[in-house]
């Protein structure tokens, strides 16, 4: 008898979305909006349906808005308009999140925009 492992995904919208609002930890503690969702990601990736998507697409952003950031502080000195590239990068890492986070619990894919895909 040939016992074969199938992992059946469960659908779990709620944990989709609570891996959304993760990413504002930033907000609330100064770190964490990175690390969080990525943990669950990484744990919950083969288990829950859409996860791997709704993962990727978390980690693209926040390393999108990363690389922006970074951007950003030379342009302040050079032009001074990186004040007003940080000031939309800190809007966008707010609002995508909250947007996604109730995408998520309908059933619908996220949607970043502005988002680099690394992965």
């Amino acid at each position: 008898m040939e016992i074969v492992n199938q992992s059946v995904l469960r659908k779990d919208n709620t944990l989709l979305s609570v891996t959304h609002l993760t990413q504002l930890l930033h907000y609330i503690t100064g770190f964490g909006g990175f690390i969080v969702p990525l943990i669950i990601w990484l744990t919950s990736r083969k288990n829950v349906e859409g996860m791997d998507e709704h993962g990727k697409a978390i980690i693209n952003l926040q390393l999108s808005l990363l690389l922006y950031i970074i951007l950003s502080i030379p342009a302040i000195l050079l032009f001074g308009l990186g004040i007003l590239t940080l000031i939309g990068v800190g809007i966008v890492g707010f609002v995508l999140p909250i947007i996604n986070a109730v995408k998520a619990a309908n059933g619908e894919p996220p949607s970043y925009v502005l988002t680099i895909r690394f992965f």
